[in-house]
């Protein structure tokens, strides 16, 4: 029988491996007519490309369903955190990406009241159903590494992060506009990004 017994351990983890087990976690379908609201600041808006290069102009054409684009150059997070809830109950989204925070940081403002006003915005969305993806902002140093406490607040609500596009972005001259936006090609790379993670969440 032992022979057997490490037959059927083998196949099961065969099956874990084929089936895409993933720490990702999972959030609900979109259907193709949903609606997704992508909410923050100037890396929202698109600052530094054209009309129609924004990150959430891209990702409306890669997955086919609406992105509406929120992003507020200059916001932070506590004007963000009063300015959520109207949005919310204007577009009844399906999806909110959030990606917010650069500004506190830049402007050296209290960390642990950023990461409240988030977790904030994150419980106005989750408390209307409504599904949440973050999206990480680098924080101010030599190697423009991605605050600790996304991840954290990921950790804790268990919802999908991408936790390195903007950091890969901004280290690269060629993706960026200025020091802290990315340029068409970068907002191209970052939908990209959100896309494949949307996909590794089964939300597409």
């Amino acid at each position: 029988m032992k022979p057997f017994r490490h037959f059927w351990l083998l196949c099961l983890v065969f099956t874990l491996i084929i089936s895409g087990c993933s720490d990702t976690p999972q959030i609900a379908r979109l259907a193709p007519d949903a609606v997704i609201l992508a909410f923050g600041n100037s890396l929202t808006h698109g600052t530094g490309a054209r009309e129609g290069e924004s990150y959430p102009a891209r990702l409306e054409e890669i997955i086919g369903r609406q992105v509406i684009n929120a992003g507020i150059p200059g916001e932070v997070t506590a004007a963000g955190r009063k300015r959520l809830p109207e949005l919310l109950d204007e577009h009844q989204p399906d999806l909110l990406i959030l990606c917010h925070g650069g500004n506190d940081m830049l402007r050296r403002q209290d960390r642990g009241q950023t990461i409240v006003n988030l977790k904030a915005m994150i419980e106005q969305t989750r408390n209307r159903n409504i599904s949440v993806v973050l999206v990480s902002v680098p924080q101010l140093g030599l190697l423009l590494d991605s605050a600790p406490f996304y991840r954290e607040i990921a950790a804790e609500y268990k919802i999908p992060c991408e936790d390195e596009i903007i950091s890969d972005l901004l280290s690269d001259r060629d993706l960026k506009s200025d020091t802290i936006h990315p340029n068409a090609t970068g907002y191209r790379m970052m939908a990209e990004s959100i896309a494949e993670l949307l996909k590794k969440s089964g939300a597409i």
